[in-house]
């Protein structure tokens, strides 16, 4: 079993879905987390939960766009646990619209969230762990949609196309640190928000090649192992976790 024994691990994004479980995967093999959210009650719940089965995790709620609140994640890790070993971008923010009336706003948004915090949370990050001079792992969130175009997702596609540009360019900057760099890319994934449709795993399922829609179970046993000894040759990386609807083309029969 891959084992994070004394890892010290960032996530945001985690009071819920694939954060959440990423973090109580994390826990689970050992390591410390600091576990983020915008929602301060449900980051408070979630660490709390999985402190109360045996785990080392502490919530520290804000928005991950907002670098005062990157910094704290990472002073709080130092403070507490005395280093930093893994950060993991998980939070994210989709806002459908229409290419023709989509507003600054919306856009601003999308960017901020998807790709400037992702950015200077592996800035804040990487800093800390070469001051420690002792490799790292960064990990961000991308997603089918920055490989195939998706109606009213244009923004979004976008941004995360970009995240898996970032970790190439940053394996540039980073390999001789001993940092790696990777992202995952989730296809359909069941989650308390997409399980708001009750057609969301039918749908989905018929047009997956497995079969089925993703678990969040899925996406975090794929960022368990990016993170840890095992996957230490493993840089600049995307892993699409999709059941294998971006390798086949859409089929009518």
């Amino acid at each position: 079993m891959m084992r994070l024994d004394e890892k010290v691990a960032i996530v945001t994004g985690a009071g819920q879905g694939i954060g959440l479980e990423i973090c109580r995967q994390l826990v689970a093999a050992g390591a410390k987390v600091i576990l983020n959210d915008a929602d301060a009650a449900l980051a408070s719940a979630a660490a709390e939960t999985i402190a109360g089965n045996g785990g080392i995790c502490l919530a520290v709620s804000g928005d991950s766009s907002d670098s005062k609140v990157i910094q704290a994640l990472v002073d709080t890790a130092v403070q507490v646990y005395g280093r930093l070993d893994i950060a993991i971008a998980n939070a994210g923010i989709t806002l459908f619209g229409d290419f023709f009336s989509y507003s600054p706003e919306a856009f601003s948004r999308v960017m901020e969230v998807n790709l400037s915090g992702s950015f200077f949370l592996a800035q804040a990050a990487a800093k800390q762990m070469v001051a420690q001079a002792s490799g790292g792992r960064l990990l961000f969130m991308s997603s089918v949609t920055g490989h195939q175009a998706h109606k009213n997702l244009a923004a979004y596609g976008m941004s995360k196309a970009a995240l898996e540009m970032l970790a190439r360019n940053l394996v540039i900057e980073l390999s001789q640190y001993g940092i790696t760099v990777n992202c995952i890319a989730p296809g359909a994934t069941a989650t308390e928000r997409t399980l708001s449709d009750p057609d969301y795993e039918k749908i989905w399922a018929e047009i997956t090649p497995m079969g089925r829609a993703a678990t969040v179970q899925d996406i975090a046993n794929t960022a368990l192992f990016l993170v840890s000894d095992e996957a230490s040759q493993i840089t600049g990386q995307t892993i699409l976790v999709d059941g294998g609807w971006s390798a086949v083309s859409p089929n009518p029969y």
